[in-house]
């Protein structure tokens, strides 16, 4: 077909060219905010005086038509077109003959295009922050259910203190928590209507920006044309907070990892989010956690792509901005579908309370609680350490925990402790002595689940 762009050219484009420059078989998921972007655009020039109302009720009739056999399958989007665009106007042509060539009136492909771009990623953070609301109440119900599971807290992936399978989920609640704010802050920095910057300086039309804003949901209209063609800060903030929401599901795939293993066994993993060997029948591999680990690096390159490719773009619209779409629908489609997978594995995975509780005592969680024990009782914080090192070091010879040392051999190191050592350092008493906000004491984070729910309830 013709290009609508045609008139400048005597030669036909080669078709390599054409091909290379075309952005339909990515664009046509533009099709809904094309023709939502082309339906306000036809409202307002109507508004104007600038098309008659008659010719305003065809066009937006045609486009309805165009959207509804597109939904259908009735009409298909084909490389026939060059872009989303050309296949809305063309089709609309056709259809209603002279008065869908007025649809183009007071704008440009680059106000078309940002607009189309700005509408979607809007629409795709809305989308995205639905699924982390599904992922944060998953999180939710495991911190409600385990306000005392014992468990190991780590540091260097050392066992270091004991914590609650609920304090440790809530460490990811608020990771996520988080992430939904930044996509707030993204959508409501990024809400300004391109639509009427032209192809880069405006037009002689007196289009009513303010009023196509209103009608497709934005602030304002955006402040200047050039900025307006040339703005792809709100696809890099995007692919920027997609970046760090993956990094968070990757942190907690990866520990679901180690606690899938062998030597942890904190967690069985459903069935349905699980593989086992070719050859091996005793594997059970968490292949969903290994593949939301592995397509964070994927959101990565996104964010690096978008990054280099703007870095050298003078003002103002230049074809290598074609280069946004693909890898930005890429990373949308990767990060709602980890996180929609990830919420169902959580959702699904059983928790061995009773290995997690021996792994913190069997990992000596409690011995700073044992030297507060013999701080409270007089002895200097710098030699309470050194006695309780020398504990840990006889328990590790003879292949114990704390918890199982014999009081006389206590007294060996230093006579200083008694029979309620035991209850001092019992996961319970550890656990519940931390009792600061922000710390696993069930009382306080009785408070945090408290102050979650009436976030999500409100959120």
């Amino acid at each position: 077909m013709a290009q609508l762009w045609g008139g400048r050219f005597t030669k036909e484009t080669d078709k390599l060219v054409y091909n290379f420059n075309a952005s339909i078989s990515f664009d046509q998921k533009f099709y809904k905010q094309d023709i939502r972007g082309s339906k306000a655009h036809v409202a307002m020039l109507a508004k104007q005086g600038i098309l008659t109302e008659e010719e305003k009720d065809q066009i937006t009739e045609g486009l309805d038509g165009i959207l509804a056999d597109v939904e259908s399958g009735k009409l298909e989007i084909t490389s026939e077109y060059e872009d989303i665009h050309s296949f809305v106007e063309a089709n609309l042509i056709d259809r209603i003959g002279d008065a869908g060539k007025k649809l183009h009136t007071g704008r440009s492909r680059n106000d078309q295009v940002a607009l189309d771009m700005k509408l979607y990623v809007r629409d795709e953070i809305d989308e995205t922050d639905k699924e982390l609301k599904e992922l944060l109440l998953a999180l939710q119900k495991i911190m409600e259910e385990n306000v005392h599971t014992y468990m190991p807290g780590f540091t260097h992936l050392q066992k270091a203190q004991p914590v609650t399978l609920a304090h440790h989920v809530g460490a990811y609640f608020e990771m996520f928590r988080r992430d939904r704010e930044r996509l707030f802050d993204i959508r409501k920095r990024m809400n300004t209507c391109p639509l009427g910057a032209g192809a880069l300086a405006g037009t002689t039309y007196p289009l009513d920006r303010a009023y196509t804003a209103e009608l497709l949901g934005f602030d304002a209209p955006t402040r200047n044309s050039m900025d307006s063609v040339s703005d792809r800060d709100y696809v890099i903030e995007l692919l920027s907070a997609f970046s760090t929401i993956m990094m968070h599901l990757s942190r907690f795939s990866e520990e679901i990892i180690l606690w899938n293993s062998n030597e942890y066994r904190f967690v069985e993993i459903d069935d349905a989010y699980s593989t086992g060997s070719s050859i091996m029948p005793q594997k059970k591999n968490p292949d969903i956690a290994e593949l939301v680990r592995g397509k964070t690096g994927r959101v990565y390159g996104a964010l690096t792509s978008i990054l280099t490719t703007m870095k050298g773009i003078p003002l103002a619209y230049n074809k290598d901005m074609q280069e946004d779409k693909e890898l930005t629908f890429d990373a949308i489609d990767t990060v709602k579908g980890c996180i929609a997978l990830f919420t169902g594995m959580v959702s699904t995975m059983q928790f061995n309370k009773a290995n997690m509780e021996a792994s913190a005592k069997r990992g000596f969680t409690n011995a700073t609680d044992a030297a507060d024990y013999l701080v409270n009782h007089g002895v200097p914080f710098r030699d309470a350490h050194g006695i309780v090192g020398r504990l840990v070091l006889l328990c590790l010879d003879k292949g114990i925990s704390l918890d199982e040392l014999p009081l006389s051999e206590y007294k060996e190191i230093s006579p200083v402790f008694e029979e309620d050592i035991y209850e001092a350092i019992s996961m319970k008493t550890c656990v519940e002595k931390r009792v600061t906000l922000g710390a696993p004491g069930p009382d306080v984070m009785e408070q945090v689940i408290a102050q979650n729910k009436e976030y999500l309830e409100k959120n």
